[in-house]
């Protein structure tokens, strides 16, 4: 495997899974419960840290390895979800991006104010 891809992780964690006789204990429930606690313990990481030092958190090597284990461990699970209930997770972003531009347009200016000042003085 050259390139990450999506599907491959996919098939390779189902097959980590499978030859070690786990998949009886991947059903849903029990998937979004691990993906629960993984989520929980990346917090743990950040969770009594300024704004500043969560900013700086991969500056030091010990903590950034610690932070990169527990988002393999959250995208591992939650991969494991969407191939147990057949949710593509790409199409799944990317429609609820689509969504969510449609729920949250972007605002228009407002008049007279200094962003709306700025960008007619420049143009």
């Amino acid at each position: 495997m050259t390139e990450l891809d999506v599907t491959e992780l996919q098939r390779r964690l189902v097959a980590f899974a499978a030859a070690r006789d786990w998949g009886q204990y991947h059903t849903p429930k029990n998937l979004a419960a691990a993906l629960s606690v993984e989520a929980s313990e990346l917090l743990e990481i950040f969770q009594w840290l300024t704004p500043e030092q969560s900013a700086r958190i991969m500056d030091e090597p010990g903590a950034a390895h610690r932070v990169t284990d527990e988002v393999a461990d959250v995208l591992a699970y939650l991969l494991q979800f969407c191939a147990e209930l057949g949710i593509d997770p790409l199409r799944a972003l990317a429609a609820k991006i689509e969504r969510n531009e449609e729920r949250f347009p972007v605002p228009d200016p407002v008049p007279d104010s200094p962003e709306t000042l700025d960008r007619h003085s420049s143009e």
